[in-house]
């Protein structure tokens, strides 16, 4: 069963072996916890460490993430959140985890992808050498909210010589229009929750 927590977050309390409920949108975005404010004023931050902490939630998170999709060669997560959720999905999938950084973060050669911001631009980056020629790579992130570093992400797979299969992520915050605007980029969307 699935009950409130005091700060409006959900605690799951299942016995050892208990399935998780029916409801798995419902039960997972009780497991959300919303902050306001953060990380500056007027934003609502998804905060998905109480998920995290749950081990039904996170393994029925996992399993739904690598669900449904085709061959896949290779996951990628994007940084930060995205790694929490891709390197077990593709774990479970048994192929290989790709990091996509912030610029500067990688050690070996890059490629980089630029992308726009509200105000200004932000980079992403992918080892060269991340992807064979054809690869079929799934995309993990934890929200969907505008879409470019999704966009960026898969620009990145595009140059390395691979197929992007599909973008997969917890939340998509729909309001935000990420979804239509990756639609021109011929990526597949697959959100757990939309809100």
């Amino acid at each position: 069963m699935v009950t409130a927590g005091s700060a409006g977050a959900a605690r799951a309390e299942r016995g050892p072996g208990e399935a998780w409920p029916d409801a798995f949108p419902a039960a997972l975005a009780g497991l959300i916890r919303d902050v306001p404010d953060y990380p500056q004023p007027g934003v609502m931050f998804k905060d998905i460490t109480p998920l995290l902490a749950d081990p039904a939630g996170f393994g029925a998170t996992v399993t739904a993430l690598a669900g449904g999709h085709d061959r896949v060669d290779k996951v990628v997560g994007i940084e930060a959140r995205g790694f929490i959720l891709a390197a077990p999905v593709a774990f479970k999938l048994g192929v290989g985890f790709v990091p996509v950084r912030k610029l500067g973060k990688l050690p070996a050669a890059t490629l980089a992808q630029t992308y726009q911001l509200e105000y200004g631009t932000a980079t992403v980056e992918v080892h060269v050498d991340s992807f064979a020629q054809g690869d079929r790579v799934l995309i993990i992130d934890d929200v969907l909210a505008t879409g470019g570093t999704a966009a960026a992400t898969a620009e990145l797979v595009r140059r390395c010589g691979a197929e992007v299969t599909a973008l997969s992520v917890l939340i998509e915050l729909g309001f935000l229009g990420g979804r239509a605007s990756l639609a021109g980029h011929g990526i597949d969307v697959h959100a757990l929750i939309s809100l």
